[in-house]
């Protein structure tokens, strides 16, 4: 069966930089399993899973537009250390979900300096071409119920 609108597909992935670094794999661990046209996964890489099917192995590159956007410098902003109240040693790296205008937003800090706070709203991924070195494992169709909730459920999926 290839892969198109509603079908439910399991695959390994490798996921690194243009600089070769590792991001993420799903080595050692279950498949990832989506539910395929459902919004899932990236655009750009449901893109590339299109027509294949099971057995399949390919290189997938993902531009940042396919991806997860461009970066965009209006998410970076610096605010007062006070308004992290109650939270003790803001260092790098840390997240928190800051409210703002168009509903919750997961922020990162990226710099500490005195009594300011850099926090990133983009995504950490934003801006990076993403290269995916997948291996297709199972390729179904969905069931009814899995197409109205729009993810796979049982094995590697949601469960109610």
């Amino acid at each position: 069966m290839q892969i198109a609108q509603n079908s439910v597909v399991a695959f390994h992935y490798t996921l690194t930089n243009d600089s070769g670094e590792v991001l993420d794999s799903s080595e050692g661990r279950e498949p990832l399993t989506y539910l395929h046209g459902a919004g899932n996964i990236i655009p750009g890489l449901e893109k590339e899973l299109e027509g294949r099917q099971a057995g399949d192995s390919l290189n997938a590159v993902v531009s940042p537009a396919e991806g997860y956007g461009e970066k965009q410098e209006q998410l970076v902003q610096e605010v007062p250390r006070d308004a992290f109240q109650g939270v003790e040693g803001i260092e790098p790296g840390m997240q928190f979900q800051a409210q703002t205008q168009g509903g919750p937003l997961m922020v990162t800090v990226t710099k500490v300096e005195g009594d300011t706070v850099t926090v990133d709203g983009n995504h950490p991924l934003a801006g990076q071409t993403l290269n995916f070195a997948v291996e297709i494992a199972s390729v179904r169709e969905a069931s009814q119920e899995e197409i109205e909730h729009g993810h796979v459920h049982g094995e590697g999926g949601h469960q109610h």
